[in-house]
């Protein structure tokens, strides 16, 4: 190793935690407002590997409270129900991450109930929506620093790369090949491919959806290439290669409770072992049948299944309280954070109305013993806004999870209405960020700071790390979800096979290597069938506390 690289080490090392503090007496988190206001509210959300969050609602009923400036290109459509003559607001942002700023994005068509993915490549497809917008693809690149024109480029007819039906309500996978497939969708009992296989655009038929719901079903890539497929309270394993259900599980509940969308519970496929060989989904909330037009209470219960199973059958467990319209969200030491949404009624317009503003934290790994025995509700300091129907939550590789949205509303209206429209952004800090910095595990090399690594499927990664009174260390990766109408689209989380030794480092004289200085040996997932392709945040983990994330490129 090179004597200015390796002075540059060791002093990162002595370096990391100049500042500290104690630990709290309690842990419960932190709430954090970002911005009062971005001006659009947060309907759909993804994380880019720049470590900048995009964001978007509708187009198409009226103006945002973020205008473009002069000269800016404004959205001219006829059909539009609002503004036929033109609108000149935005109706998507960019939000840095690192410097707590948002600039205006241009999208002209509309991305009402729309689903995404990211491409390997790190780019943003987004897909769908309503009148204009239903066959619509557009595309956002993760912006250079600096950058103020990059913004969307949205596809049309006669362009192949368009959807092949329209999709309003749709769930976007990620595949091993890098493709993605999109399910579903108001009336789409089918689902095709982005982008297009080799021949003509093809439209695909799943019967599944027709006789249970096709609207944003949950849907996560098993460990061996199939998808398991989640809609109203009933789930298959699908062979999209094939076209062929492999398998259908067993009910969820007695056939009156009701989990997917507008019924808005959520579900999350639960962090994967090294080499795993088991996959569990965990499906919590919901409503119970013939919630429309009322507000009876939500759903307490979530089920468990392990998909893998020869003959599974779900664990029902229950939350503190119910919960409809939630998000469930991979926190970076395996466990799941459940936030926002209500505890009656259900997702639409005016449907609930009641918020549900505690977090809740759901342990996957703890022994099942009584029903309730996994969860634990947070007591976080700061004060929460009511996120109701088109909130949304994603991960930030600090290990916060960012909130936005809430518009219950037919339009944005901000008086006279119990929940109005909600344009801000903030943060909740997890219990595990109530510590003191220097009892964090630290990444030195490479840095949180740096640019993405490049790694392979089955190679090996070192991490030079200093870990404060270190106890059990493990290393997780996590994908970046496409959140919307409390599905986290694509999200995914891996324990990957780690070694840890005491960094031995030759240090200059008069500078002495900590004591608590690792290298942290990781082999990446083998498959592109465990990691589909793409940007991934990777942290370690010191017990439950974990560090901040770098940026790995997988591929």
């Amino acid at each position: 190793m090179r004597l200015g690289l390796l002075h540059h080490l060791v002093l990162a090392l002595l370096l990391a935690y100049a500042a500290g503090g104690i630990v709290p007496a309690s842990a419960g988190g932190s709430w954090k407002l970002l911005q009062s206001s971005v001006g659009v509210s947060g309907m759909h959300m993804q994380l880019l590997h720049n470590d900048r969050l995009i964001l978007f609602d509708r187009t198409n009923f009226g103006p945002s409270n973020l205008t473009f400036p002069p000269g800016h290109p404004c959205r001219v459509n006829p059909q539009d129900v609002a503004l036929p003559r033109g609108d000149c607001t935005a109706h998507s942002v960019e939000y840095s991450v690192a410097s707590n700023t948002f600039r205006a994005l241009s999208i002209f068509t509309d991305t009402w109930c729309s689903s995404g993915h990211v491409a390997p490549d790190g780019t943003l497809v987004q897909n769908g929506g309503w009148q204009d917008g239903t066959r619509k693809v557009r595309v956002m690149p993760a912006c250079s620093d600096g950058a103020t024109t990059c913004d969307w480029t949205e596809k049309s007819s006669p362009d192949p790369e368009v959807l092949a039906v329209g999709r309003w309500y749709a769930t976007n996978q990620k595949l091993p090949d890098g493709r993605a497939i999109v399910v579903g969708g108001l009336n789409q009992f089918n689902y095709e491919f982005l982008p297009k296989s080799a021949g003509p655009p093809g439209v695909f038929a799943l019967p599944f959806l027709s006789q249970t719901n096709s609207l944003y079903p949950f849907v996560h890539l098993n460990i061996d290439g199939n998808l398991f497929i989640f809609a109203k309270n009933r789930a298959v394993l699908f062979d999209y290669k094939s076209g062929t259900v492999v398998r259908s599980y067993a009910m969820l509940g007695d056939g009156t409770e009701l989990r997917s969308n507008p019924n808005a519970g959520s579900s999350v496929l639960l962090p994967l072992k090294p080499n795993p060989t088991e996959a569990e989904v965990l499906i919590c909330g919901g409503t119970p049948a013939g919630a429309v037009g009322r507000f009876p209470p939500a759903l307490k219960t979530c089920g468990r299944l392990k998909i893998t199973d020869a003959n599974p059958s779900w664990v029902i467990e229950e939350m503190p309280s119910p919960r409809v319209m939630g998000d469930m969200i991979l926190l970076p030491n395996g466990e799941v954070a459940i936030i926002n949404g209500a505890t009656d009624g259900l997702g639409g317009w005016e449907a609930a109305n009641t918020p549900s503003t505690t977090p809740i934290i759901y342990r996957p790994d703890l022994p099942f013993v009584i029903p309730t025995g996994r969860f634990e509700a947070q007591t976080p300091t700061g004060t929460p806004r009511p996120r109701m129907y088109h909130s949304s939550a994603v991960l930030l590789r600090d290990g916060r999870v960012l909130v936005g949205g809430s518009n219950p509303h037919h339009y944005y209206n901000f008086t006279n209405v119990k929940f109005p429209t909600d344009l801000s952004l903030e943060a909740f800090s997890p219990y595990y960020l109530d510590v003191s910095k220097d009892l964090r595990p630290f990444m030195v090399d490479p840095s949180p700071k740096g640019r993405p690594t490049t790694v392979t499927y089955g190679g090996s990664l070192d991490l030079l790390c200093r870990i404060p009174d270190r106890s059990v260390v493990s290393v997780t990766m996590v994908a970046p979800s496409f959140t919307t109408h409390s599905f986290a689209q694509n999200q995914r989380q891996l324990f990957l096979q780690v070694q840890v030794s005491k960094a031995q480092l030759e240090a200059p004289p008069g500078v002495r290597v900590p004591d608590d200085a690792y290298v942290a040996s990781v082999t990446m997932p083998a498959t592109p069938v465990l990691a589909p392709p793409g940007y991934y945040m990777l942290f370690v983990v010191n017990g439950r506390i974990p560090s901040e994330g770098i940026w790995v490129h997988i591929q």
